[in-house]
């Protein structure tokens, strides 16, 4: 099994990826967040490569991480523009986490998972010319462009063979010990602010902070990739609002009611935010400017989040958080992940009311395969 199954490398799996866009150590945090958004709506949250040179890189970053660096301190919130001209160096995690690998196109799909199971959160694969395997031999130097390998890219390949799994495929994932209790959470009344430390290991685990009720039930998420939808004026947000009215804020991100806005307004001016104030009403009219040279459709196309929630202001979308049961099949929770494209799903125990029971994650599910291919 193992033979048919890793005698692709690594390159096979990247066949058809784009390059990764990329920027110096030195670079401004403000001009990270502007090559970001110039990229296509789909690509919102697509982590920008951060390295020393051309053809080198050491760490990943993308809006989120911006908008963590501008709500990482009261200075930070007080002077955006100062933090915005931080170089990207500053985005990068001091601790390791997050951490991003390059690794020989040549390499074995079982090295790879290796790397990602020892804790790189992503992998840098060069991309040469042709891309296939037989035409890597006696290519040297160190290339200028390289893709992105996943874990979502593993999942997905090992999904493709999972007849090859077929004792555990059908296996729930409470009995294979993939259901985690130790997830990231608050409270939905809890100031968003407070939640921006979890954010910060949430984008290192590729995961999300949930948000759940005193009670113990899913209200709903901060993710990575709700906060890339947005712009660098969501800290404005993050600052002033709770974490249920901070997801509000962001399903209606683009054109918010005027409520939402006068709220965190009036908690800048109390705060004494008077920059980030004006950077908010500066970013407010060039939006109010684009959405109405634009036509109705772009209603459809802003990203829709969550399922309503206790906040104050209520919630547009009617998208709910991903969920599986401790009952749900492997294979099941496989499929349902990648259908999504999240690399996580929260697990409600129907047995005790449907409350949050945990979280299972690509990470777990890719050790099952690492186990079966001993």
């Amino acid at each position: 099994m193992a033979v048919s199954l890793l005698a692709n490398d690594v390159s096979d799996l990247c066949i058809g990826k784009p390059a990764v866009r990329s920027l110096p150590l030195s670079a401004a945090a403000g001009d990270l967040a502007a090559t970001v958004r110039k990229g296509p709506r789909a690509a919102a949250a697509a982590c920008i490569a951060v390295g020393p040179a051309r053809g080198a890189v050491v760490g990943r970053a993308g809006l989120a991480d911006v908008l963590c660096l501008l709500c990482s301190s009261p200075d930070a919130l007080a002077r955006p523009a100062a933090a915005l001209d931080r170089p990207v160096s500053a985005l990068l995690p001091k601790d390791g986490a997050g951490e991003v690998r390059r690794v020989d196109p040549r390499s074995s799909v079982l090295e790879a998972l290796d790397e990602i199971l020892s804790g790189a959160q992503v992998l840098a694969v060069p991309i040469r010319p042709g891309g296939r395997k037989k035409q890597l031999g006696g290519v040297a130097g160190v290339t200028s462009d390289f893709c992105w390998l996943t874990q979502e890219d593993l999942v997905r390949y090992f999904l493709n063979s999972i007849s090859l799994f077929y004792h555990v495929a059908a296996r729930s994932v409470s009995s294979l010990g993939l259901v985690r209790p130790d997830f990231l959470s608050v409270r939905p009344d809890e100031a968003a602010l407070s939640a921006v430390p979890l954010i910060r290991r949430s984008i290192a685990a590729e995961t999300a902070v949930a948000v759940v009720s005193a009670d113990g039930h899913l209200v709903g998420e901060i993710s990575t990739a709700h906060l890339a939808a947005c712009d660098e004026t969501a800290a404005a947000a993050i600052a002033t609002l709770s974490a249920a009215d901070l997801m509000a804020y962001i399903d209606y991100f683009g054109s918010p009611p005027e409520h939402i806005l006068r709220a965190i307004k009036t908690g800048l001016k109390a705060k004494g935010l008077d920059a980030m104030l004006e950077l908010m009403e500066d970013e407010t009219m060039t939006s109010f400017s684009l959405s109405s040279s634009s036509s109705s459709d772009d209603d459809n196309g802003r990203p829709h989040l969550r399922r309503p929630s206790s906040g104050s202001f209520g919630r547009r979308s009617t998208e709910e958080p991903v969920v599986c049961s401790p009952a749900s099949s492997l294979v099941a929770v496989m499929v349902q992940a990648l259908a999504h494209r999240v690399s996580y799903l929260w697990v409600l125990d129907e047995e005790d009311d449907c409350r949050l029971a945990g979280i299972v994650t690509f990470a777990d599910i890719l050790r099952v395969f690492r186990e079966q291919l001993q």
